[in-house]
């Protein structure tokens, strides 16, 4: 095994790093706290530099996993539709606002009109945050069965919501 030096080894890696998470995050500053977090993690690990086979695997590694992780937790963050968050403004114009408290009441609608079970699968998991786990036992149902419920809601919701708000363009 060759020892590794962070300085030449591990820097250089830098923008490949970067890219790699700037492709799964979407974000450029949620990829430059992906890269950083990253490096700090490899040098953490410096006493066993010398059991990777490849210092530039073992980066790409970290950096997927983190970048994957923070993804999948921005998407978890769901902003519960309640009156008070429809008031916030946003600095828009009356008609940007008109609009999206026209598409917040067709969203409501649309929800209001699935099946119960689909309906209190999305409000479970969607605006309450529980887990598939958490949703099954509280249902008594499988963990696929609330996966697909929730599946075909969401996409009867997006359906819908397109045909209608998309209509005459």
């Amino acid at each position: 095994m060759q020892r590794i030096d962070f300085r030449n080894d591990v820097l250089p890696l830098k923008d490949k790093l970067f890219r790699l998470a700037l492709r799964i995050t979407l974000d450029r500053a949620e990829a430059e706290d992906v890269v950083q977090e990253t490096l700090i993690r490899i040098w953490n690990k410096r006493d066993e530099w010398n059991q990777f086979d490849s210092i530039e695997a073992y980066s790409l590694t970290v950096v997927r996993n983190l970048a994957i992780d923070r993804s999948r937790r921005k998407d978890a963050e769901t902003v519960e539709l309640t009156p008070e968050a429809e008031l916030t403004s946003d600095g828009s114009n009356p008609y940007d606002s008109l609009v999206n408290k026209e598409r917040l009441e067709l969203i409501h609608r649309l929800v209001n009109g699935l099946p119960e079970k689909q309906r209190v699968i999305m409000q479970l998991r969607d605006v309450e945050g529980k887990n598939y786990k958490e949703i099954a036992r509280i249902l008594n149902l499988t963990e696929e069965q609330v996966k697909v419920n929730l599946f075909r809601a969401r996409q009867k919701i997006k359906k819908q919501f397109t045909e209608i708000d998309g209509y005459g363009l």
